[in-house]
């Protein structure tokens, strides 16, 4: 088995009368993000991350906004299905490093939260979790403050030891790595 790669993508439009919910942390801010589900672009963005990973179907295939049981969903709950079968497959996540793209709210207060909770939901410690806020300089939908959007990338590790082409286990320079 050997290491693989994800990246995951997801942009929800602003709307007036919904909370925004970011990584599972409820974000104060005049407008939340629209959604079938609680619309968190983080966790979605994740999501499809972790399940392209693996040669998985998306997000919109295993959970389709066209299906009442998801309708105001907890996006947690997305990402948990994913974990369990990165963990199913014999993986486990390495590290995450996130884009949150937003003119507004200023997410860069926000962010010791948004890891510490993204790193308590993957089960991972705090220092494979990046996470970078940027704003699009007033340019296109996020700029003009209309959508936030999320890219993400995901690296997962075999939970088992790797072995090389002859069947040995392998060992990277400088030391076995974890575990």
């Amino acid at each position: 088995m050997s290491h693989r790669i994800g990246i995951g993508y997801d942009l929800h439009r602003l709307v007036t009368g919904r909370p925004l919910t970011l990584a599972g942390v409820s974000i104060p801010h005049d407008r939340g993000l629209l959604g079938h589900s609680d619309g968190d672009v983080v966790l979605h963005a994740l999501c499809d991350a972790l399940l392209g990973a693996l040669g998985q179907p998306d997000i919109g295939e295993l959970f389709p906004d066209t299906d009442p049981a998801w309708k105001d969903a907890d996006s947690r709950r997305f990402v948990r299905e994913a974990l369990a079968r990165v963990h199913g497959a014999g993986y486990r996540v390495g590290n995450v490093d996130l884009i949150i793209h937003a003119e507004r709210p200023r997410l860069a207060p926000h962010k010791p939260q948004l890891r510490q909770a993204l790193a308590d939901l993957l089960n991972v410690p705090l220092d494979c979790i990046g996470l970078k806020a940027k704003t699009n300089e007033t340019l296109d939908a996020v700029g003009r403050g209309e959508a936030l959007a999320c890219w993400a990338a995901v690296l997962l590790e075999p939970t088992t030891p790797s072995r090389d082409r002859k069947g040995a286990p392998f060992q990277a320079a400088g030391g076995s790595g974890r575990p």
